[in-house]
């Protein structure tokens, strides 16, 4: 039926291809497409053929005679549009349709080509959208007017987060240009609320979600092997080493020093035993074109394998050919992420996705048991939801503002009203706002016009305009005139300091802070090389999965002896407290003057907590991974420690006002925060980095246990 729907050149090309059958997703999606005039979240595991289920019915549809674009592509990476570029490309070769690159290191003259001519499908980012609106808004309504469609590839990675409120601000503008809004086709494998995922197009009613629960088997395996936390022990390294050996394998550790640590010690292993296999790692601060070596290697190399140690970057949809085997080194920090990795590897039909999880610490094992456990019951992370996002908002007024080279004061607040993404700002909040950036000469106002003020011109001059999300300030590293790659730069990075990168140690030779560049050489002198890397966030959900299995007897079959001997002793260890299952109980242990509080709780709450001691005045220290508060006893009565932290939540703005001017850092994670008048700047930390109402209820709920059945 669906097949039948389709134009005879998209049968052709289905034809030619020999498929025997349409996928779940593509059936669906096609009936659903071309039948109705709904918005769709496509959402299917990964290598489920989504990219297909969308431009099958939109290639049958849209009308490519018409002057404009008629279809908009939009990815979160470079790399993947790279990728993607291919298939839809071949795709459009069966109609004739010209598909298009466009973003900073695309073909100029295909672009010129564009403009000329305007038509087919183009391939974008948010940010490359961004750039048009503010330094060419004329390109937007002549390229753009037209548009009846626009994918949004791996939607999931905006849902919940600055540039997803950034690129549903572009979407309304968008369609503000255009004769009539465009449908928006999303694609994803792990959406955990598609209402969030509804409320993203603009047009809630209108947004239909495709859902194919269909799932490849997962045989997963847990192996344990104790470890310090700076290098990786080598007995783990040679069982690692075993289980590439004659695969396609991807390594997946918690940060870019590990990726280059493993790497770089997996290469020496197999040149000792003379069996030499291809050994690589791959992440942000390697240099693109090596990267995209790396990429090209693995789809195309039939004859040899590969072991590609990575990081997020091999997340995404990123076409590598077949995968044998995925590799997580210690506990991912989200179940979204394991799902994606999960989903790297058992693409061949009716092969299923091999996963072996290492653990190198009891509490790492601990949470890859949890996540792995909440995994199989289908719990996905909701994604974060704000809902007055001011920091993106006066972002997006700049670029209105600039795009329209000044514009009426009451369209601007109209435009702004109508925006979807900023649907819970009142009117009386953007007046305030655009006053208040009138006062600091962000804005200027002639008259009833706005126009670009002296403060804000050299915001919005700058390239780095374009993004709202805060980047590194890294530095190149350069060998012999080659780039290597990009370091963060911190203070552990020093000049005959050694440093992994690009799958080879290095020694530092130079450092020039002026132009930000390491000069380095290959080292030889076998000096520990120095990591770098930060950690996630983890949900509370999984630190309450966490607790659950420690208070558990039960044997879990996919871990092997030493991880279940490992889970025993930790088990062994918490028994003293006698806690109750399924209840709010929180172990507290009392040593001597020492008091250790195991919250078992998200990363957010733990977060807020340390606030609250610090308001207190309460002196501690803080494990996140063991989710842990060391305190000394002598400090204060324990019995009261909840209330205490309870009742520091009071007047909690003025506190916030205080600690952004004790500390301005704290709000450096939000891009744009700093242009906000400081009840904003109090909203917005409330709101994305600490998270007071959960805090709030969980000392509501929780009992503290202590050893020996004692409890407050």
């Amino acid at each position: 039926m669906s097949f039948e729907l389709l134009s005879e050149p998209i049968r052709k090309y289905i034809r030619d291809k020999r498929w025997e059958e349409l996928r779940p997703i593509q059936a669906a999606a096609i009936a659903r497409i071309l039948t109705t005039d709904n918005n769709y979240i496509l959402a299917s595991k990964t290598a489920s053929g989504k990219t297909e289920a969308a431009f099958l019915p939109i290639l049958s549809t849209v009308n490519f005679n018409e002057s404009g674009v008629q279809v908009l592509y939009i990815s979160p990476l470079i790399a993947l549009i790279n990728d993607q570029f291919l298939r839809i490309e071949e795709l459009c070769k069966y109609l004739e349709v010209p598909v298009v690159k466009w973003h900073g290191e695309a073909n100029k003259s295909q672009k010129n080509k564009l403009l000329i001519d305007p038509k087919g499908i183009v391939l974008i980012t948010p940010e490359s959208l961004e750039a048009m609106f503010v330094n060419n808004s004329y390109h937007v309504r002549h390229l753009f007017s037209s548009l009846k469609f626009m994918v949004i590839d791996e939607i999931h990675s905006f849902i919940g987060t600055d540039r997803g409120i950034q690129l549903m601000s572009i979407i309304s503008r968008l369609n503000d240009n255009s004769s009539s809004p465009s449908r928006i086709i999303g694609l994803s494998a792990t959406i955990g609320d598609f209402e969030e995922a509804k409320k993203f197009t603009g047009r809630y009613e209108e947004t239909k979600v495709l859902l194919d629960k269909t799932t490849n088997k997962v045989q997963c395996y847990f192996k344990y092997f104790t470890s310090d936390k700076s290098e990786l022990p080598l007995d783990i390294l040679k069982d690692i080493y075993l289980e590439t050996l004659n695969n396609n394998v991807l390594i997946f550790p918690n940060s870019r020093g590990k990726v280059e640590e493993i790497a770089v010690k997996l290469k020496k292993i197999s040149e000792r035993v003379g069996k030499y296999q291809n050994y690589f790692s791959h992440h942000s601060s390697i240099d693109k074109d090596v990267r995209e070596y790396i990429e090209f290697f693995a789809k195309n190399n039939k004859r040899e394998n590969f072991t590609i140690a990575c990081t997020s970057t091999l997340e995404l949809g990123i076409d590598i050919g077949s995968v044998d085997k995925v590799i997580q080194i210690d506990a991912t920090h989200s179940i979204a992420s394991l799902i994606q990795r999960i989903g790297r590897s058992g693409r061949k039909k009716d092969a299923s996705s091999k996963l072996i999880l290492y653990s190198t610490n009891s509490w790492s094992l601990l949470q890859s048991t949890a996540t792995w456990l909440l995994y199989m019951d289908g719990f996905l992370e909701p994604p974060l939801s704000v809902k007055k996002p001011y920091d993106i908002l006066i972002h997006q007024i700049l670029s209105i503002v600039k795009e329209g080279t000044g514009i009426n004061i009451n369209n601007l607040i109209k435009k702004i009203e109508k925006n979807s993404a900023f649907i819970n700002i009142s009117v009386e909040e953007i007046k305030e706002l655009i006053s208040y950036s009138i006062e600091n000469e962000i804005i200027e106002k002639i008259g009833s016009e706005i126009i670009m003020g002296i403060e804000g011109e050299k915001i919005v001059n700058n390239r780095n305009f374009y993004s709202v999300f805060k980047t590194e300030n890294n530095f190149k590293v350069i060998n012999s005139g080659n780039t290597i790659g990009e370091l963060p730069f911190s203070p552990q990075i020093q000049v005959e300091e050694n440093i992994f990168l690009a799958a080879r140690v290095w020694k530092i030779k130079t450092i020039d802070f002026k132009s930000h560049r390491i000069e380095v050489c290959p080292a030889a002198d076998g000096k520990k090389p120095k990591f770098f890397g930060t950690s996630g966030e983890v949900h509370s959900k999984i630190r309450k999965k966490m607790l659950e299995i420690l208070t558990s007897d039960e044997n879990y079959e996919f871990l092997d002896i030493a991880s279940y001997e490992e889970l025993e002793l930790l088990r062994k260890k918490f028994k003293i407290f006698n806690l109750n299952p399924n209840t709010e109980d929180r172990p507290v242990s009392i040593v001597g003057t020492q008091l250790t509080w195991y919250t078992f709780a998200g990363s957010r709450i733990n977060r807020t907590l340390e606030l609250l001691f610090e308001i207190a005045g309460i002196p501690y220290s803080m494990d996140e991974q063991e989710s842990t508060f060391q305190l000394q006893t002598t400090d204060l009565k324990w019995n009261n420690l909840t209330h205490i932290l309870f009742n520091s939540m009071e007047n909690i703005d003025q506190q916030l006002l205080c600690f952004l001017e004790k500390y301005p850092s704290i709000i450096e994670f939000s891009k744009w925060s700093f242009l906000l008048p400081k009840k904003y700047q109090i909203y917005i930390l409330k709101q994305k980095y600490y998270d007071f109402e959960s805090t709030a209820n969980y000392l509501k709920s929780i009992k503290l246990v202590v050893s020996h059945n004692q409890s407050y």
